[in-house]
């Protein structure tokens, strides 16, 4: 997946990525707890050595990431669909953070990003029981934006990356941006970064485009630029 990633970066040509599991049973299941006992280093050492990164973060991007949950997201594999930018899932996908009841955490940004993604006390009652829930209650609290049939789930994260590929290009990255980035500032100051970048945009090529294709009733064509 990180090998993946660089391409995600570095590939003008790529606008959305949909990222989603092989098969129907899970999207993933999180670690192999029957292979997954402490290493022979101690903790500090990989901290301050090899480093201990959020794998999560690793995945960082400008780029729009849809998760199509096609199964199980339990533990890490939640944690991972949560990165993400859009989640959908089939209707017979089940979520759960269980490490409560292996005695440990979530430990790739499940204590931080639920909360930030569900509010406090739902997300207490998910981390501090180790419950699974199902898709049905998934959307309810917000987890994901839409359940589907499980033949369509595909066909639906495919037909939104569309939506989303069809628009331009550096103003999906910048809504991206302010969208994550704004999360940790106080309301003021992420506006004046809208504006910022808004004044960024304002005499781009594709900005210039859209409005010529809108007077001119086609469709545009942007290039990214």
């Amino acid at each position: 997946m990180l090998d993946c990633w660089q391409r995600i970066r570095s590939d003008d040509d790529v606008r959305v990525v949909i990222l989603t599991g092989t098969g129907e049973r899970a999207f993933c299941t999180g670690a192999d707890l029957k292979k997954t006992m402490p290493p022979p280093e101690s903790y500090a050492s990989l901290a301050f050595g090899k480093g201990d990164p959020d794998f999560a973060a690793q995945l960082a991007t400008d780029k729009p990431v849809i998760c199509a949950i096609n199964g199980y997201a339990l533990g890490g594999g939640l944690e991972l669909a949560l990165a993400c930018d859009i989640r959908i899932a089939a209707d017979h996908a089940r979520f759960g953070l269980p490490e409560v009841r292996v005695g440990s955490i979530p430990g790739n940004g499940g204590t931080q990003r639920l909360p930030r993604t569900i509010g406090a006390s739902d997300a207490m009652l998910l981390l501090l029981t180790g419950d699974h829930i199902d898709a049905a209650e998934a959307l309810r609290l917000g987890i994901v934006s839409r359940v589907v049939p499980a033949p369509g789930l595909r066909r639906e994260a495919e037909a939104i990356a569309g939506r989303i590929a069809a628009n331009a290009p550096l103003s999906v990255r910048a809504i991206k941006r302010l969208v994550k980035q704004g999360q940790g500032l106080p309301l003021d100051a992420a506006i004046a970064q809208e504006r910022l970048i808004w004044g960024t945009l304002r005499d781009t090529e594709d900005r210039i485009e859209g409005r010529r294709a809108f007077q001119e009733k086609r469709k545009p064509v942007y290039l990214g630029r």
